[in-house]
C-alpha cells in the first residue's frame, strides 16, 4: 500500500507492506539509520521518533500508521531553521558528555527534546522520570540527566529569545 506523510519537513511518499514496522521503513527503505533498534519489544527506547509531536517508539508502531501524519527522526533534528548547527539537545549531549557508545542517544536526544517542549526547563526528578523508558547500557545516566537539563534550558532560552 502507499502512504503519504511528512518526514522530516518533507512530504514522502512510499509503498509499505500492512506489516512494516516505521523502524524498517526508516532504516532499509529511506536510508535514515539514525533510530536505532535495540530490543524490538519497545523497552529500550533507542527507536524513539516524533509522531504528529508526540514521541513514539518506532519498533513497535506499523508502517501504514504515519499516512497523513508528520514524522521527525534525529536526522531532522536541528538548529535554527536553515543552519547546519545542532539542536540545542544534541549540543547539550555534546557539552555535558551525555554519551558513551552513543546507541541509544537518538532515543535519549528525541524523548528529551519532547520532555523539554512538554515541560520547559526541568529538575533532576522530572528527567529521571521521563527518562524511564529508555535505557543506557553504557552509563550512569548522570551525565544524560544533566545533558538534558542542559538542553532543556538551552531550549527554554532560545524559545524565550524568539
Amino acid at each position: 500500500m502507499q502512504i503519504s506523510f511528512t518526514l522530516n519537513g518533507r512530504p514522502t511518499s512510499v509503498d509499505v507492506a500492512p506489516s512494516m514496522l516505521v523502524t524498517e521503513l526508516l532504516r532499509e527503505h529511506l536510508n535514515l539509520t539514525g533510530t536505532h533498534i535495540g530490543c524490538d519489544t519497545s523497552q529500550c527506547g533507542a527507536c524513539v521518533v516524533h509522531l504528529n509531536g508526540a514521541p513514539v517508539k518506532s519498533c513497535t508502531l506499523l508502517a501504514p500508521a504515519l499516512d497523513g501524519a508528520t514524522l521527525l527522526t534525529i536526522e531532522g533534528l536541528q538548529g535554527a531553521p536553515g543552519s547546519n548547527r545542532l539542536h540545542p539537545m544534541q549540543e547539550a549531549f555534546r557539552e555535558n558528555h551525555g554519551l558513551q557508545c552513543g546507541f541509544c542517544t537518538p532515543g535519549m536526544v528525541m524523548t528529551a527534546v519532547a520532555l523539554a517542549q512538554d515541560k520547559g526547563v526541568l529538575t533532576e526528578a522530572e528527567v529521571r522520570h521521563g527518562l524511564e523508558g529508555n535505557i543506557c547500557r553504557c552509563t550512569g545516566y548522570q551525565n544524560i540527566v544533566v545533558s538534558v537539563m542542559a538542553g532543556a534550558a538551552a531550549m527554554h532560552a532560545a524559545n524565550a529569545g524568539e
